[in-house]
């Protein structure tokens, strides 16, 4: 599901809610998750999953192609961990 597709269907649900207001919630949404990574928090939302952001060390790496030891920087990834209910769910729906 892309992005479009997620505030079309929000719109579709909710007639109450245009286009336009389903576009800024979904907008809004993203950006105080995005925030709150930034911020270093962890981000919980509830039967969906836990977001967060986990350090990577500097490392020294080699080149697969060439064998030669290369230089890794200390990186920083957003880590998603899935809520036990919705992974049994898939689970169930995917096995049925």
């Amino acid at each position: 599901m892309t992005r479009s597709e997620l505030v079309r269907r929000l719109a579709d649900s909710k007639r109450h809610l245009t286009r336009w207001d389903a576009e800024v919630l979904v907008t809004t949404i993203f950006d105080e998750i995005t925030a709150a990574l930034l911020r270093g928090d962890r981000v919980e939302l509830r039967r969906l999953g836990t977001f967060s952001v986990r350090k990577h060390d500097a490392r020294i790496g080699r080149n697969p192609r060439t064998g030669e030891t290369v230089a890794v920087g200390e990186k920083h990834r957003i880590f998603f961990r899935i809520a036990k209910q919705l992974h049994e769910r898939l689970q169930r729906q995917l096995t049925a």
